[in-house]
């Protein structure tokens, strides 16, 4: 299992850290690999030897209409706001997660707590 560092606060905004790279040199062997990123934001450059990567950070966008949100904190809007997507055979699973971020309400994505099966 591969873990990756979460954010840092730049001087406007915040900035994700990372070494996926150094992270994944890690891995010496062949078994599969679950990659556990707090911002979904890291999919795109996720190898296919990756076999799901786990996330959250967006809380499903907290506001939900009939699937979509109107404000999602990543780069990529909806595309990896909640649930699960597959991309050129790549897994990955965003959880709305059980908190809040910025203001305290929810609405359309109920707090969760995801159970993945692995078989």
């Amino acid at each position: 299992m591969a873990l990756l560092p979460g954010r840092k606060w730049g001087r406007t905004q915040m900035l994700g850290l990372d070494d996926l790279d150094g992270t994944l040199a890690q891995v010496t062997d062949d078994a599969p690999v679950i990659l556990l990123a707090h911002e979904p934001d890291i999919f795109p450059r996720v190898p296919e030897r990756v076999s799901l990567t786990l996330s959250g950070h967006t809380h499903g966008g907290q506001i939900r209409f009939l699937g979509r949100s109107p404000i999602v904190p990543s780069r990529y809007g909806n595309r990896y706001a909640y649930g699960h997507m597959i991309e050129q055979g790549r897994n990955i699973i965003v959880s709305g997660g059980l908190g809040c971020s910025i203001a305290p309400v929810r609405f359309g994505v109920p707090p969760e707590i995801v159970v993945i099966d692995l078989g």
